[in-house]
């Protein structure tokens, strides 16, 4: 059963923290696209994907994800990643997003790195 997507955003200083919980696929993948836009018009150049600890992701989902990281190295910004369970940690490295978001163990550490 599908859960619903739900998301935050907000700012730390210079950093929009995209905050999500839910079930990421392709259909509910765009409410991510449509906060990473809106804050890419703010003229943001460092985002935080904060995931939390109820969150599923699909292949659909990992795509979404796959495109905003296309789109951002165009866009010269950079992503870090905080709240992925070590499954998903596994997953994001084999699809070699990891390549394109830095992932940490809290939203604290996350912030710290930029």
């Amino acid at each position: 059963m599908s859960r619903d997507i739900e998301i935050s955003t907000a700012t730390s200083g210079e950093v929009a923290v995209i905050r999500i919980s839910g079930d990421v696929t392709a259909m509910t993948g765009g409410a991510i696209d449509n906060a990473y836009q809106t804050a890419s018009k703010d003229g943001i150049k460092k985002f935080l994907l904060q995931f939390g600890q109820d969150t599923y992701i699909n292949s659909g989902g990992i795509a979404v994800l796959i495109g905003i990281a296309s789109r951002s190295v165009k866009q010269g910004q950079v992503f870090h990643i905080a709240g992925l369970s070590d499954h998903f940690k596994k997953i994001f490295t084999m699809m070699g997003l990891t390549k394109y978001m830095k992932i940490f163990p809290s939203e604290e550490a996350a912030l710290a790195g930029f």
